[in-house]
């Protein structure tokens, strides 16, 4: 992954967001991908109704995008705001994909960060369908201890697929087990 590093910090483009600010938005379209160089973000969805459902939280290091929007030229499914200040490194997907194809240690990479994307989507969906919200609690603890403590409780819950009333439930009987306060 250094390579991919490397060409993102020496071709793309810094930006800074304030706790609250989005970087991109559900139904727009979208053309870059993002490194996080420091900060929380979560990336969450719109229902018809106003509804929101957060799909995962984006920490520094991580790499964030739409593919749907960058790849498949379609409006991005779900929004990205930042949690806290943020500072991310913005690249156009075209540039990364014209580059991998004369470089293969990028496009190797590039490969790399795709199976990453696919795996951690794996999980997530696998966490969701059979897992409890109990459970989803406890991995993400275990997993993550850093999140559960810097996100708001609504929006944990929002994470979890629950109401904030059922989180604080959930919390009170893993408390003892898990040490969460």
């Amino acid at each position: 992954m250094e390579d991919f590093l490397h060409f993102v910090k020496q071709h793309g483009i810094h930006v800074s967001l304030q706790k609250g600010e989005y970087l991109f938005r559900q139904g727009e379209l979208l053309a870059n991908i993002f490194v996080v160089q420091s900060g929380l973000f979560k990336a969450s969805y719109l229902d018809c109704k106003g509804k929101e459902t957060i799909k995962s939280f984006i920490v520094a290091q991580d790499v964030i995008t739409s593919l749907s929007a960058v790849y498949g030229s379609m409006p991005s499914s779900f929004s990205l705001s930042a949690l806290e200040s943020s500072h991310v490194i913005s690249l156009p997907f075209s540039s990364l994909i014209n580059a991998s194809q004369q470089n293969q240690l990028l496009a190797n990479n590039l490969i790399e960060l795709l199976m990453q994307f696919a795996m951690k989507k794996e999980r997530r969906e696998y966490e969701l369908l059979q897992l409890s919200a109990e459970q989803r609690l406890a991995q993400l603890f275990q997993q993550q201890p850093s999140i559960v403590n810097a996100v708001t409780q609504n929006d944990l819950a929002k994470y979890i697929g629950i109401t904030p009333v059922g989180l604080s439930r959930i919390k009170k009987r893993l408390m003892p087990e898990l040490a969460i306060t």
